[in-house]
């Protein structure tokens, strides 16, 4: 292998009749962060499963300072030779704590007994030196998506892999985690490793890769060794112009009445904390963000606010109706559409077809006589898949089959064309998606508010709401700590604000 090269990797790849991939490639230097840019669906997440032994190509060559046989690769060979991979989709365990998610395979003990204290001390050092705090007793499955990412980067940075792939990691990160990641890829790379940061936040690009390669439909379209703006890197991504950003929807009514409605809500995490007396309103027409790192009591008030969670105090109000002991059907009965933070979890079934996924949400509109009809169903599936350009286009494709972020713009699509929305509930909308899924979910969320519908988004991610909300909320430790809109939320120091009050200081 050429010296300097950490890995080398060409793979092409079919699901049937999906490509995807055909000679996608890519070649990392050791000593470099290379950042691996596509739209959604290009084959970026499957390229790097092949490197790490998830995923077996039809065909195709790597190299990881040897010459790899393809046929017996695998994750536990390549962790052998020096590859390690946090993902987007979550890889723990969840009945297990995380202690003992980080020792899986290499567990520290003498005498053949496992050291859990061990375990606990090494996860505890490797999130300090990232700039996060972890319990390293919690169990997985009880963790928020972003807390369970958290997790798994800092135990996959703690193992000191050569070659690091990094797939969204920043996505549910905080500003101030931001740095302290990039600052440890980047002392990395300055001592001989390679970094892979597969990602869509192109300013993230400008800002810490030396290298960039784009992936477009399966094949490798593009590659900088050298300076290149995120523009440039846009339109390889879309193969023309990136669509513009779209305004923020006008500010609802002085009288428009309140859609959505927390008053004192109290509902605990099962961990303890968890939303504590939060009270928000939310008018028709209005854009709420809600700001915070996660495990501070956000993932309650969203659970509460849909159903899927217990309220021990306060009261949940849809259009005027109060819906604090209502079932999940009866609230969206009532009009609330929700975008749950786990897809995976909460809103899809992987192994059905997208067609029977968006049925399930619609069942009146895809059943004739209390029986599915496949025609109206079809019919129903092709509109949504349409309007948000879901890819592939064949309804029957198996929801798991498709990538992250196609799978939530399949979610956006069955929930926001629902005719009666009276609120709106979206947590983390655009997790792991591309700048064109960004755009049609930010048009279908303004969409809805313009239309009077009232519109909650919650997510870690600051510029998501500079550029959708007409005011944001911050939560630290259960409770709403600081509010701006206005004038305010369209100032310069805006972010700073917001970030110094997620971080429990005074901005």
């Amino acid at each position: 292998m050429t010296a300097g090269i950490a890995m080398r990797v060409r793979a092409s790849l079919r699901y049937g009749d999906c490509v995807a991939l055909t000679d996608g490639a890519l070649e990392v230097a050791a000593g470099s962060i290379h950042a691996l840019v596509g739209e959604n669906g290009a084959g970026k997440s499957t390229l790097m499963r092949v490197v790490y032994g998830l995923t077996r190509p039809d065909r195709g060559e790597l190299e990881l300072g040897e010459r790899i046989e393809l046929a017996r690769h695998s994750v536990a060979a390549a962790q052998a030779l020096g590859v390690g991979m946090v993902h987007q989709h979550g890889m723990l365990v969840p009945t297990l704590s995380l202690a003992d998610n980080a020792a899986l395979g290499r567990e520290p003990g003498r005498g053949g007994r496992y050291d859990r204290a061990a375990a606990a001390r090494a996860l505890v050092a490797a999130a300090e030196a990232l700039g996060q705090t972890l319990d390293p007793h919690a169990l997985a499955g009880e963790l928020t998506v972003g807390e369970q990412q958290r997790a798994e980067l800092a135990m996959v940075a703690a193992r000191s892999p050569r070659l690091l792939i990094l797939d969204e990691p920043t996505a549910l990160l905080t500003p101030a985690e931001v740095d302290a990641l990039f600052a440890m890829i980047r002392a990395r790379a300055d001592g001989g490793g390679a970094v892979v940061l597969v990602t869509h936040k192109l300013d993230e690009v400008a800002r810490i890769a030396d290298e960039v390669t784009v992936l477009r439909g399966g094949r490798t379209v593009a590659s900088w060794s050298d300076a290149v703006t995120p523009g440039e890197i846009a339109r390889a991504m879309v193969g023309g112009q990136p669509p513009p950003r779209p305004a923020r929807a006008p500010l609802p009514a002085a009288d428009a009445a309140v859609g959505l409605e927390v008053r004192g809500l109290t509902a605990r995490g099962p961990r303890g904390g968890g939303a504590v007396e939060v009270s928000l309103e939310v008018r028709a027409g209005e854009v709420v963000g809600v700001a915070g790192v996660e495990g501070n009591g956000q993932r309650e008030l969203g659970l509460a606010i849909a159903g899927l969670g217990p309220t021990a105090a306060g009261s949940v109000t849809i259009a005027g109706v109060d819906v604090t002991r209502a079932s999940v059907a009866t609230r969206r009965a009532r009009g609330l559409a929700y975008l749950p933070e786990d897809r995976h979890r909460h809103g899809l079934v992987l192994p059905a077809s997208v067609a029977d996924n968006i049925a399930l949400g619609r069942l009146g509109e895809a059943q004739r006589h209390g029986v599915i009809d496949r025609d109206a169903a079809a019919a129903l599936a092709a509109k949504v898949i349409a309007a948000l350009d879901v890819r592939p286009h064949d309804p029957e494709t198996r929801a798991g089959a498709l990538s992250g972020g196609n799978q939530q713009k399949l979610v956006v699509g069955r929930e926001l064309d629902r005719a009666g929305l009276r609120a709106v509930l979206a947590v983390h909308p655009t997790r792991g998606v591309d700048l064109s899924a960004v755009a049609r979910i930010h048009d279908r969320l303004r969409a809805a508010a313009v239309a009077g519908v009232a519109v909650l988004v919650i997510t870690a991610d600051l510029d998501e709401l500079l550029a959708l909300a007409h005011r944001v909320v911050v939560m630290h430790r259960g409770r709403i700590v600081g509010s701006l809109d206005g004038a305010e939320l369209a100032a310069a120091d805006a972010r700073g604000r917001l970030g110094a009050w997620m971080a429990g200081a005074a901005p």
